[in-house]
């Protein structure tokens, strides 16, 4: 990885945790004083390197455990809300930002509310389980969907 393009990314992410949302990039352009064409090659690069997900108009769609679109996993924590990709995403934004946090989700099953909170990086409930349709192996075949 270029160091700019780390440049841009940990910019990336300092401003999806600051805003509560995705980054335009306009926000990272403005923030490192580039051209936004500087910060759209650095993401395609990052895009490439599975540092961060882009969508098919090249906007940032996911900087994991962050999702820029909503999802059925909704996180709160230090007194912000985001949404995560999936379950495992959403327990790792309380790891990134080393807090407490509260998920609200949905069983994909049966659709039946879940709640669980992290307290000092600990789930409230060791009895849910993570299940992944896809292997590890493939999920960067379609990222979006894994």
């Amino acid at each position: 990885m270029r160091p700019f393009d780390l440049t841009i990314r940990n910019a990336t992410y300092a401003c999806f945790v600051e805003l509560g949302r995705a980054p335009a990039r306009a926000d990272i352009a403005a923030l490192l004083d580039v051209a936004e064409r500087t910060v759209d090659d650095a993401w395609e690069r990052l895009h490439d390197e599975h540092a961060i997900v882009l969508d098919s108009a090249g906007r940032l769609l996911m900087a994991n455990p962050f999702s820029a679109v909503p999802t059925p996993f909704r996180v709160t924590a230090d007194g912000r809300r985001w949404n995560a990709n999936c379950a495992w995403d959403a327990i790792g934004i309380s790891a990134a930002l080393q807090c407490d946090g509260e998920i609200e989700t949905t069983c994909a099953d049966c659709d039946e509310p879940i709640g669980l909170a992290i307290a000092d990086a600990t789930p409230s409930d060791d009895s849910l389980l993570f299940h992944c349709l896809v292997p590890a192996n493939r999920w960067w075949n379609d990222i979006a969907f894994t």
